[in-house]
């Protein structure tokens, strides 16, 4: 049948008039979900008055389409969003309490950024949300999911979530789960139903939490199973590994496991990384580990297994990084390391080692990237050998009782990224071929007998900047080509940065205990707050940031430190001092240093600064005043002069301070702000100096410090005290507002 002119007419009238209602529908639609992100943003600058240009500043309520916005993506139709990622923006605050307004919202990425608060309610009304990720926050409380039945993945870690995980997550919701990651939390629950009610799941991370029991599931279905640092315990049994494990992560470690491991776990042929390491597992390592071809990652340190390593370890083509770790193995260095040619990073500290360093052959391993040796029974001269391991990163031979002056050939390990010595009996002066290390960024000789001047050279190393020569008889005064060190440090932090956990991975964590100062520093409550948790540790190295804040792949000022105290150095301080831009901590104490401190000191970025028991004299500069990050500043017993400055009362971040003893400074200090919190015994020994009338009767009762590590808060009366909570509720209101 032929259609006439009036039919195509009422059909084209039809059509537009079905377009334009279309259309008009499509438009309120997404007119609706961009109010919705025009209250994200103001919301987010609600918390965040003062905000860099960052992806959320550049939505602008004239556009018509936010499909175009940084950040948000929409469906192919666009009229709906469908995704929002906002992840890593340094954006502070209490959830957004209404993302159910976006009615197809499917992904939603809020991580790393300082999250705080609970999860409200709304959360759990957008249904379609298929993946939800607000891990590195402080999102604390518990958790209800129960409507997001659709969700495919979600990443809460690193957050403060506590409370049973199978009431918050009950079986409806996690029916389509295929990636759930809770480490880093306080959560509690029986593990086993958890992995019978998720049916989905491939992919399993709870470690660093309040989980308890055995392990009396299958894991057929799994890849990844990680569940670390929990109270987990009793024998793995053999039927725990199934003929049809498909897993190719395992990680077990610092957990409470007993027995041998079954030599069934040979039949997960696909697994790639098995970490067992900090349990009490014991007997031989079965050599059907041997069979597992696939596997790179093999940790096992920290337990009690015997010193017969299976020879069927040499088959393993794949494997590179092999701990063994603190099994108290005993004597000389077990031959089967030195056929181990494939491996990259060999981790044997803790072992009580005593010999068997050459007949071992690990020197003659040319592919070791790593090597870890250290807190053994080690002695006599340091190997020279070791100068031939040209691919060496990282060298560790720290707590033994090696003997005599540090080879010069140590100087040719071109890609050297760390080496400590620390804390063996080691004497002589450092060797000046160290300028060739252009690399290296940790050099720790502490705690040993080494004599002479620091090598002028070392400027050279302008990657180095956590540099620890602490407690030796190094003399003389320090050359101003030493202050070069870390002057091109940027892209050696980045490419740790990327890189993360060197692949030592707990090892590193010992090592990261010697590595990073805590006596007398700010990072000594961070230090008790981070635990085990080698990640945290890392970050907080690298970019001087917790893991709930931003932490960026660009070098933050101030990630390096310095540390010299406990010598027999002299002279001044050059006021070349200035050009190390990335030293966040210098300790300097326990030496001879005289003269003036240099007001370029001031530029630095610090937030610590320990010159005691030295003999500096002159005025305090003004300048130390302007280190706003200062959280430790320690002056005591020197010969400092004039008038106390008052530029740091400007020091409000201040949690230990030590003016002690240097009887020819005079002035008043204030009797409000920081500086008058502290104790009397941070100004003893100063008769010229005027304290605040309580510090000198001593008659007031101590409150307790609101920072960790401060010696102690003054309150003169209670009136004072009240105006203080006053202040404090007035401060909280208008931050709110």
């Amino acid at each position: 049948m032929s259609l006439t002119a009036t039919d195509h007419h009422f059909l084209a009238a039809v059509f537009m008039f079905s377009w334009l209602i279309t259309g008009k529908t499509v438009s309120g639609d997404i007119e609706s979900d961009k109010q919705v992100l025009l209250k994200l943003k103001a919301h987010i600058r609600l918390w965040n008055p003062v905000v860099n240009e960052n992806t959320f500043t550049r939505w602008n309520s004239n556009d018509e389409f936010p499909c175009n916005w940084t950040g948000i993506s929409c469906n192919t139709r666009g009229n709906h969003v469908t995704a929002v990622d906002l992840s890593n923006k340094n954006i502070p605050g209490p959830l957004f309490r209404n993302f159910s307004g976006l009615p197809e919202l499917e992904h939603l990425n809020l991580t790393a950024n300082g999250i705080y608060g609970t999860i409200p309610d709304d959360l759990s009304k957008c249904r379609n949300l298929r993946a939800l990720d607000l891990s590195k926050n402080i999102i604390e409380g518990e958790f209800n999911l129960t409507g997001l039945n659709n969700l495919e993945l979600l990443d809460l870690s690193n957050n403060r979530i506590q409370g049973n995980l199978q009431l918050m997550l009950p079986a409806r919701s996690c029916r389509n789960l295929v990636v759930l990651k809770l480490s880093s939390n306080n959560l509690s629950g029986p593990v086993d139903d958890l992995v019978n009610l998720c049916r989905n799941l491939h992919s399993l991370d709870l470690g660093g939490n309040n989980f308890s029991g055995n392990l009396s599931v299958q894991l057929d279905r799994l890849l990844e199973f990680s569940v670390p640092m929990n109270n987990l315990g009793g024998e793995i049994p053999s039927w725990f590994f199934s003929e049809n494990c498909s897993l190719r992560c395992l990680d077990l470690s610092d957990n409470f496991f007993i027995g041998r491991i079954p030599k069934e776990i040979s039949n997960c042929k696909d697994l790639v990384s098995l970490n067992l390491y900090g349990n009490k597992f014991s007997g031989e390592i079965p050599p059907a580990v041997g069979s597992l071809l696939s596997l790179q990652s093999l940790l096992l340190g920290e337990n009690s297994f015997s010193r017969d390593v299976p020879e069927s370890l040499v088959q393993m083509s794949n494997l590179s990084l092999l701990d063994l770790s603190r099994n108290g193995f005993g004597g000389d260095v077990q031959e089967i390391f030195g056929q181990l040619h494939q491996v990259s990073s060999l981790v044997l500290s803790g072992n009580s080692y005593t010999g068997g360093l050459l007949s071992s052959g690990i020197f003659e391993l040319q592919n070791i990237s790593e090597l870890d040796l250290s807190d053994n029974d080690f002695f006599g001269p340091l190997p020279v050998e070791i100068s031939q391991m040209s691919n060496l990163k990282m060298l560790v031979l720290a707590d033994n009782q090696f003997t005599g002056s540090i080879p010069h050939g140590y100087g040719n390990l071109s890609r050297l990224q760390a080496l400590d010595l620390s804390f063996n009996n080691l004497s002589g002066s450092i060797p000046s071929s160290f300028r060739t290390l252009r690399l290296i960024s940790w050099l720790m000789l502490a705690n040993n007998s080494l004599t002479g001047e620091i090598p002028a050279e070392l400027g050279n190393c302008s990657s180095l900047l956590w540099l620890n020569l602490a407690n030796n008889q190094l003399s003389g005064a320090i050359p101003p080509e030493f202050f070069n060190i870390g002057s091109n440090a940027t892209a050696q932090l980045i490419l740790l940065n990327q890189v993360g956990q060197t692949a030592s991975g707990f090892s590193q964590c010992t090592n990261l205990r010697r590595w990073i100062p805590t006596t007398g520093s700010p990072l000594s409550s961070f230090m008790r707050f981070a635990g085990r948790k080698c990640e945290i540790k890392w970050d907080f190295l690298l970019n001087r940031c917790l893991p709930f804040s931003l932490c960026t792949p660009q070098v933050k000022r101030g990630a390096g430190y310095l540390q010299l105290r406990g010598n027999k150095l002299s002279g001044g301080l050059p006021p070349e001092i200035s050009k190390m831009q990335n030293l966040g901590m210098l300790y300097l104490d326990d030496n001879g240093f005289h003269g003036q401190l240099p007001p370029q000191i001031g530029s630095l970025p610090l937030s610590a600064l320990d010159v005691s028991k030295n003999v500096f004299s002159g005025e305090i500069p003004e300048e130390i005043g302007t280190l706003r990050r200062l959280q430790l500043l320690d002056l005591s017993y020197n010969n400092f002069s004039g008038e106390f400055p008052g530029s740091l009362s400007s020091l409000t971040e201040l949690s230990k301070f030590n003016i002690s003893y240097n009887p020819y400074i005079s002035g008043r200090i204030p009797h409000t702000g920081q500086l008058a919190t502290f104790l009397q015994s941070s100004f003893l020994g100063n008769p010229l100096l005027r304290l605040p009338i309580w510090m000198e009767n001593g008659s007031r009762k101590l409150r307790p410090s609101r920072n960790q590590g401060q010696e102690g808060v003054r309150f003169p009366n209670s009136s004072s005290f009240c105006l203080f909570l006053v202040s404090c509720f007035w401060v909280m209101r208008r931050s709110h507002h």
